[in-house]
């Protein structure tokens, strides 16, 4: 089992910043892939960004390339969203997964980001 729980949220205008946390406990070594994807109200979810566990690649959706950066800190482990320039199409329940070598997705509750104009 793994568990997740986001911390971060807020409101922001248009142009801010925000950071997400994402505790991870459990057994975190049936981990392989550590990620962020975010809900619209009225939209499906979308895929954000992933970072493996071992070896630590990232990738980026297109939307948010060069404006939000996925990392982790392995030793607290502790997933991170770094968001910058936050646009309020950005405006979503972000929510952290695990994706497992076996199994199903584990996920946390979400956190809600709102930016203004």
């Amino acid at each position: 089992q793994v568990q997740l729980v986001e911390s971060g949220g807020g409101s922001v205008q248009a142009g801010g910043s925000l950071r997400l946390s994402c505790a991870v406990s459990g057994d975190v070594t049936s981990i392989k892939i550590l990620g962020w994807s975010r809900q619209a109200p009225g939209k499906q979810r979308e895929l954000v960004a992933t970072i493996t566990r071992v070896g630590l690649s990232t990738q980026h959706a297109d939307s948010v390339e060069g404006r939000f950066t996925i990392s982790r800190d392995n030793s607290k482990n502790t997933l991170f969203l770094q968001m910058n320039s936050l646009e309020p199409e950005d405006t979503a329940v972000y929510s952290c997964y695990a994706e497992p070598w076996n199994g199903a997705y584990y996920w946390g509750r979400g956190t809600q980001v709102t930016v203004s104009p």
